[in-house]
């Protein structure tokens, strides 16, 4: 149900962008159920919202930019008039050819084609659906959109109904998201394909509530799912199997801590080797790493961990913000996620940049985030 709300509540409610916004209104969280429901999504104008609206905060673990594609937003229809009739759908008729599978809360897509036959198609895909993408990674099986806004999220009131797209560029969600799609090769010669979500939300800065800043927000499970039941389609399964598959039961696959209570030293996933090294891959992208690098042979990934900041440190006075300039951003950290297993049991543990052994406060608080994320 939408409410009506005084001004000057948090930012994360969807808002008017002016000096004094005239209403906010909240939304009910997006939550993934057992009985799958299609997730409303608008990122059509990613291109306009994403780059000149976003602080630079939301931006500066990005390494670099050289892949970014140029151009402009492609629309599905617009795609689909210009592209040739012989089209990679043809062959995703096959039975069999695209799966979901599930285990905890994570999903990902199987296709038993080539990955290389698949990277243009899952390019295209984000255009078609608004994106901009600022990391196209073939050799790396690694892309990644621009931060946009889910313009879906923004309720159809009486004034926005009337006044249309006159004051459509006036609203806003509060909220920004991101997608990582990965893909890998498995040992049956299929291909895999991982989506992950990461996202944030405008909050006010301070009681004063006189600016704003951007923090994080849990990865939406509900959003993931949608964007691979739409890969589905676009690779050729029926609306019907695609959302079927997504309302699937999961499998179960624990993943707990080992070691003292309060200095975890590894984790164990009970799955195989495999199946752990692309799991844990998609975790690292879902709760914010970033993955420098990675070594399969050595079950080793190389990422940068910034260690959030104490939301109970007292804040500086006003002196102190006077004469000085500011908190000093933390800066990342490089540690090495590494696993070892078999075809039952896979153990993770991390180390610091060196590869030696780490057990720092923030080595457990790594193994508890990537626990959580794997249950």
């Amino acid at each position: 149900m939408t409410h009506l709300i005084q001004p000057h509540t948090p930012p994360n409610a969807r808002r008017l962008r002016t000096a004094w916004p005239v209403a906010v209104v909240c939304l009910a969280s997006l939550s993934a159920c057992s009985t799958f429901e299609e997730t409303k999504v608008d990122y059509t104008s990613a291109k306009r919202v994403s780059s000149l609206e976003v602080p630079p905060d939301l931006t500066q673990l990005n390494r670099e930019t050289r892949f970014a594609v140029p151009g402009n937003v492609v629309t599905a229809s617009g795609y689909q008039a210009a592209a040739p009739r012989q089209t990679v759908v043809t062959a995703a008729n096959e039975v069999g050819d695209v799966r979901m599978e599930r285990a905890g809360n994570q999903r990902w897509l199987v296709v038993k084609r080539p990955a290389d036959k698949l990277w243009q198609p899952m390019r295209d895909f984000w255009q078609e659906n608004g994106f901009v993408l600022i990391q196209d990674q073939e050799a790396l099986g690694l892309m990644e959109t621009d931060w946009a806004e889910n313009r879906a999220k923004i309720p159809q009131d009486f004034i926005r109904n009337t006044l249309g797209k006159m004051l459509d560029s006036l609203y806003s969600t509060g909220e920004r998201d991101k997608f990582r799609t990965r893909i890998e090769r498995n040992a049956a010669g299929e291909t895999e394909i991982y989506v992950s979500h990461r996202g944030m939300v405008e909050v006010y800065a301070d009681k004063s509530k006189d600016t704003t800043t951007w923090q994080p927000r849990p990865a939406d499970v509900a959003l993931e799912t949608e964007f691979l039941r739409r890969m589905m389609v676009k690779l050729g399964v029926t609306q019907e199997v695609a959302k079927a598959q997504a309302a699937a039961a999961p499998v179960q696959s624990r993943a707990r801590l080992v070691g003292p209570t309060n200095a975890a030293t590894s984790v164990e996933i009970d799955d195989s080797f495999d199946r752990a090294w692309r799991r844990v891959g998609l975790a690292l992208d879902r709760t914010g790493f970033t993955v420098e690098d990675r070594d399969r042979a050595k079950g080793t990934y190389f990422v940068r961990y910034v260690e959030p900041a104490d939301p109970k440190a007292k804040e500086p006075g006003f002196l102190s913000k006077l004469f000085t300039s500011g908190k000093p951003d933390a800066k990342p950290q490089q540690y090495r996620v590494v696993l070892q297993g078999n075809d039952r049991l896979t153990t993770l543990v991390v180390q610091n940049a060196q590869g030696g052994a780490d057990t720092s406060g923030t080595a457990s608080r790594i193994m508890q985030l990537l626990a959580d994320d794997l249950q």
